[in-house]
């Protein structure tokens, strides 16, 4: 461990999963690839929800959406409970000061994160002014942050939360929820590489190439952060994370289970903690990142978190690995209840509602990808039980749960899932879940259709 306690700068952004060329997707991201290079990479890293507020509400308590409260999102109806503490507030009693950089999304409340500093409105949702969006774009973003580095506008270790409104879909005036191709540099379609798990459509392709804007401004933001960091010498006692809070914003990926939709980039990088270019492919949830960086500063891990701390791969300490991650949907636009299982090999999906097989969330459903899909598709709904073997289809489009040959996985992992619901206290047990604000909604009640 260094002598004292490291800066903390943990740098995130929406709708980005692993798209990233560090990741071996073909788009160029020299900084964040460069911060990969001078730190570690966990290859397999992999978040608790596939959608934005219950994610992040994951890496800033350790613990599930559930059993933070946090199971939908939070310009709707829901919140933290009232007695769960976040990051910053572990930090700041430990003699951190906190500042807030752009936006948060895992609640309303402001105030209730218990920020030092807040540099900008910290928030994201629909309906939000176009000035906010504005102030939360990564230019904007990195702006703000550079010039409190520079000042050095802090009077002990600091911890900064920094993150960008980009890769979020926005609704365009035609009604198309689009990448806003007019405020960056997008690809053309023709040179953009399909993707794994959807057809090769050009309106998929179309999105794609305007998604490559909004990675361009993520990177860039990102590279001009940590030139400042270098210019001021802050290098040296900082320690930086670069995490995504679910997948991309395209069918089967973001809002749903699978994995284009659980998987997040972690970047972890320090020059006394760290060892450059170090990448590992253990299976690592989002919520074990507050554990992580908690245990790398030298501060307590508190009890009841539900992540682990992996501190101990990157300082060569040993290391019990996970033999699984666990995953869940509950509310986003609808009711969704839906708990996931993966180890290496394989991954349990149980559905407790009947909905599309492919599921859209409605930034999606109005995109052109999501009118590729939705045109040329029509799928029958989804099982109630989904069981894939990732060795032999990666892609997750095979269900193998009826299938004999793997009937005892498939039970062994039911009964895992299970045993996991109950161990957590999940509300699911219990029957179907209402929204956060059930208290006020007198005629709302349970429907299938």
């Amino acid at each position: 461990m260094a002598a004292s306690k490291p800066n903390v700068l943990l740098i995130h952004c929406h709708d980005l999963g692993r798209y990233l060329g560090c990741y071996g997707v073909d788009i160029e991201t020299p900084n964040i690839d460069d911060l990969a290079a001078s730190g570690a990479l966990f290859e397999k890293h992999f978040v608790t929800a596939p959608q934005c507020s219950p994610s992040r509400g994951s890496l800033m308590t350790g613990c599930y959406p559930h059993v933070n409260g946090l199971m939908g999102l939070a310009h709707g109806s829901w919140e933290l409970n009232d007695s769960e503490r976040i990051l910053p507030q572990y930090l700041g009693e430990e003699g951190y000061e906190t500042h807030l950089f752009g936006l948060q999304h895992i609640s309303q409340d402001t105030d209730r994160l218990g920020y030092d500093h807040v540099h900008s409105e910290g928030n994201l949702y629909p309906g939000v002014s176009p000035a906010v969006h504005q102030a939360n774009r990564a230019r904007n973003v990195a702006d703000v942050v550079t010039t409190f580095l520079e000042k050095r506008a802090f009077d002990a270790p600091f911890f900064a939360s920094v993150g960008f409104f980009e890769l979020h879909r926005v609704e365009e005036e035609n009604g198309r929820y689009g990448f806003e191709s007019d405020h960056y540099d997008a690809d053309d379609p023709d040179d953009v590489r399909p993707l794994s798990y959807l057809p090769d459509r050009r309106g998929i392709r179309q999105d794609l190439g305007e998604m490559h804007g909004m990675i361009y401004a993520v990177d860039d933001a990102i590279g001009t952060v940590r030139e400042c960091l270098q210019s001021t010498g802050l290098d040296e006692g900082t320690l930086v994370i670069f995490t995504t809070e679910h997948g991309i914003a395209f069918p089967r990926a973001k809002g749903m289970c699978y994995n284009p939709g659980l998987e997040g980039a972690l970047l972890v990088s320090h020059p006394d903690l760290v060892e450059p270019g170090s990448r590992y492919d253990e299976l690592v949830s989002n919520v074990d990142v507050l554990p992580t960086i908690l245990d790398l500063v030298d501060v307590p891990v508190p009890d009841g978190v539900n992540g682990r701390s992996i501190a101990p791969l990157l300082t060569g300490d040993s290391y019990d690995p996970r033999d699984e991650i666990f995953a869940e949907m509950t509310w986003h636009d609808m009711y969704n209840p839906t708990r996931a299982i993966r180890t290496d090999r394989y991954k349990y999906i149980r559905n407790f509602w009947h909905l599309p097989k492919v599921y859209l969330t409605r930034d999606i459903f109005a995109s052109e990808a999501g009118r590729e899909v939705r045109e040329t598709y029509n799928v029958p709904p989804r099982r109630y039980e989904e069981l894939y073997d990732l060795r032999e289809g990666p892609t997750e489009h095979d269900n193998v749960a009826n299938e004999p040959r793997y009937r005892d996985k498939r039970d062994e992992l039911a009964a895992r899932l299970h045993e996991w619901m109950v161990e957590t206290n999940d509300p699911l047990l219990d029957g179907p879940v209402p929204p956060g604000d059930f208290d006020e909604i007198s005629d709302w009640s349970f429907h299938s259709e």
